[in-house]
């Protein structure tokens, strides 16, 4: 199993910041020798034959040749996932990025030794053992601090738990999350909390202000949503969520509100950390969960519908007279509609 380790790196940032701009030099020779390829009707360059037209040219650059070669490979492999004839060039405007091949990084007790180099890091949490992977790299954020990436291989996941207790999750943006068993986790809205400081920093156009007040926000979020998925794998052992189109929703006058919930973060975070601590995730459909009755299983008359029922948080069943929460009762549906799926043998594990 693949995992990826980000630390940051607290040495050799100007040393990182030089490899940056002599790898892009590499990504925009490989995209005109695309375009060069393209003009001539020659067949598309793949990471190999890029590899090739660039050998050789580590020590005019001053750079690693695992550095050349992550590179060539990368951008061959982009331009593929992309379906594009070609890629957009990288500028001094472009992030900082230096892949690297996973057999030229080595562990140096709390740092590491790449070309020659020793890079200190906060060493946050241990790096397991296990191999080094292509794909590590060196990344930039936008207040410009570097981090390391490192792809490493460890032992296979542990066996399925017994499907003994299990959740349904209704994502929301009051609430980012309500549960089958009826508790609530709140939206912290670290966005909608920030933008009174980003409309001043916007207005004295201080530039690296917005920059550092995103990143803080984006951090924030990141943490949030990491402890909160870490405690759901760890409490329960089948977990069921909704399949809301958070994509769609980005595209109406929700936007900023379904951004700063992170309902895609917090559904990626929540697949993965499953396989690792052995707990049966699945992604359902989730429509009419909040308007079918989880005691009786109708659609009855009274339900809240379209529009026009968003605002009704409670709703009694004409069928059987039950009160419901309106996001509690999609949860407990959503939970249903989990195990069903997971009993015809379809999750993600």
């Amino acid at each position: 199993m693949m995992i990826v380790y980000r630390y940051r790196v607290k040495s050799l940032a100007g040393l990182l910041s030089q490899q940056a701009r002599k790898v892009n030099f590499v990504w925009n020779y490989c995209n005109d020798r695309q375009k060069d390829a393209l003009r001539f009707s020659r067949p598309w360059l793949t990471g190999f034959d890029l590899n090739k037209l660039t050998t050789g040219s580590s020590k005019e650059l001053g750079l690693h040749s695992g550095v050349i070669n992550a590179v060539c490979e990368q951008y061959a492999k982009s331009r593929a996932q992309h379906r594009r004839p070609y890629l957009r060039y990288r500028s001094r405007m472009s992030l900082g990025w230096v892949p690297m091949k996973g057999r030229d990084l080595h562990r140096e007790g709390n740092a590491f030794r790449f070309a020659g180099n020793t890079f200190r890091v906060f060493y946050s949490r241990p790096l397991p053992e296990g191999k080094i992977r292509d794909g590590s790299c060196f990344a930039q954020d936008r207040r410009g601090d570097w981090f390391l990436n490192i792809v490493i291989e460890v032992a296979e996941p542990p066996a399925a738990r017994p499907l003994s207790r299990g959740v349904g999750i209704d994502l929301g943006l009051k609430d980012l999350a309500v549960l089958s068993s009826q508790e609530r986790i709140e939206a912290p809205g670290f966005y909608r909390k920030a933008e009174a400081a980003l409309a001043v920093a916007q207005r004295a156009h201080k530039w690296r202000k917005l920059r550092t007040i995103h990143a803080r926000v984006a951090r924030q979020r990141l943490d949030f949503l990491n402890k909160r998925s870490t405690e759901l794998v760890r409490a329960f052992d089948h977990i069921a969520v909704g399949n809301i189109n958070a994509g769609g929703l980005a595209q109406t006058g929700l936007a900023k509100s379904v951004l700063d919930a992170g309902w895609s973060t917090f559904r990626k975070m929540l697949a993965y950390k499953a396989i690792r601590h052995g707990v049966r995730y699945v992604e359902v459909n989730e429509r009419f969960t909040t308007q079918t009755c989880s005691t009786c299983g109708a659609l009855p008359d009274s339900r809240p519908k379209g529009i026009a029922g968003l605002g009704i948080r409670e709703w009694t069943c004409s069928d059987c007279g039950a009160v419901h929460d309106r996001d509690i009762n999609a949860a407990i549906n959503i939970l249903r509609r989990g195990r069903a799926t997971l009993e015809a043998g379809i999750f993600v594990l």
